[in-house]
């Protein structure tokens, strides 16, 4: 069954087009639109054993982005498919299912309208989520599509965990929790984690690091999500490219007193000129840092040790919660690939029974065990596949 995946921003859409048989995948494709709405936008469309082809030309918005796709998947030269008919379903990432989704579901005008409720408390990110819905139910109409939620792996925390200390009302009237996010990547790279350490997932203790320009960590007892650091929405947690992470809300209603703005002014200052952005004053890419932070610049020193001192405060909480913990994880675009991260958020850990091995930690992006053999913690790189979470739980949906 060919599956295409979508997971759609507010000027890109990322995809893969993934051939799926039971208990196997098959990558065909993948790519990326960017630039949507702009005077110029990008299509880079790779297919697996041929050459790349980009498409530069205005793309207007995400139906004529998809159209796009669709023309590169079959054509003639750099094509995958001899024609859409073989596009079976569609799964689509979807950031916020609140309450609704514990689990992915092949979407209905329902499913729709809740993710519309939702976009009140994910303003970024579901409403491209439904254009990308909407896009393909007009270039591929009649066609299955699958919403696989971020969220959906989180709703097994438990509520001593989930609920804010505010008044109660405020949940039963407006549904004010922790969410969480990134949870098709936590749930992907514990349960193939586990399987790389040797691990029994249903009876072990892990802490997944999904770190990149957003980030969390997630504690995932006995295959189950227990807590995470992301909250009410992806702001909450670790220190980000431009998202400021945990802070006392105090602070942010003083300077929002001081400078005179407006509730959604502060929302743009926590969630676009903050982390590492606003602490450096350089950049939100951690190797424009990482260059700044060996030339010595103060600001980007501090950013630095900020942002990998917060993963190694997660990762000590969430071995308290959970008693302790057998196996932690690195993954994301940060995590991956970034050495220094690594090693900084093991350092200091040998009272827990981390033995970090610096030797095995010069690695970027390949599933890689960093612990000595003697650690009773073991440390792993695991390579994230979002998008093949995706494709499964459409494939077991609609097959």
């Amino acid at each position: 069954m060919v599956i295409l995946v979508l997971n759609c921003g507010s000027s890109s859409i990322k995809y893969q087009v993934i051939d799926m048989e039971a208990g196997k995948s098959t990558l065909l494709a993948k790519g990326l639109v960017d630039r949507i709405g702009l005077a110029e936008g990008l299509l880079t469309h790779k297919p697996v054993g041929k050459e790349k082809f980009e498409l530069q030309q205005p793309i207007p918005n995400h139906t004529v982005g998809i159209s796009l796709v669709m023309e590169s998947l079959t054509h003639a030269e750099h094509g995958v498919i001899s024609s859409l008919d073989e596009v079976k379903a569609v799964g689509h990432r979807v950031a916020h299912g609140g309450e609704y989704f514990p689990e992915s579901c092949v979407i209905t005008d329902d499913v729709k309208a809740k993710i519309q409720e939702l976009c009140v408390i994910a303003p970024l990110h579901n409403p491209a989520s439904l254009q990308g819905i909407e896009a393909i139910e007009t270039v591929l109409p009649g066609v299955k599509q699958v919403a696989v939620f971020d969220t959906s792996f989180h709703q097994t925390i438990p509520a001593m965990n989930y609920m804010y200390a505010l008044p109660y009302e405020y949940y039963e009237k407006y549904r004010i929790r922790k969410y969480g996010f990134h949870g098709t990547s936590h749930k992907f790279v514990a349960r193939r984690g586990a399987e790389f350490a040797g691990l029994d997932y249903e009876k072990s203790k892990i802490i997944t690091c999904h770190i990149g320009n957003g980030g969390s960590v997630t504690a995932v007892l006995n295959g189950k999500s227990f807590d995470t650091s992301m909250g009410f929405s992806p702001l909450d947690g670790l220190a980000m490219g431009t998202r400021c992470g945990q802070v006392d809300a105090s602070a942010i209603t003083y300077i929002g007193e001081k400078e005179g703005m407006t509730l959604a002014e502060l929302d743009v200052m926590m969630n676009k000129k903050s982390g590492v952005l606003g602490l450096s004053g350089i950049s939100s890419d951690m190797r424009d840092i990482d260059a700044a932070y060996d030339a010595g610049n103060e600001r980007a020193i501090l950013a630095r040790d900020l942002y990998y001192n917060r993963i190694k405060k997660f990762i000590g909480e969430y071995a308290a919660e959970m008693g302790g913990v057998d196996l932690i994880v690195f993954t994301g675009g940060v995590g991956e690939n970034a050495k220094e991260a690594r090693e900084a958020a093991c350092k200091g850990l040998e009272f827990m029974g981390v033995e970090f091995d610096p030797s095995l930690n010069n690695v970027r992006g390949e599933d890689t065990i960093l612990s000595k053999p003697t650690s009773r913690v073991k440390v792993a790189i695991i390579a994230t596949n979002e998008e093949l979470v995706i494709a499964t739980d459409t494939f077991n949906l609609v097959k």
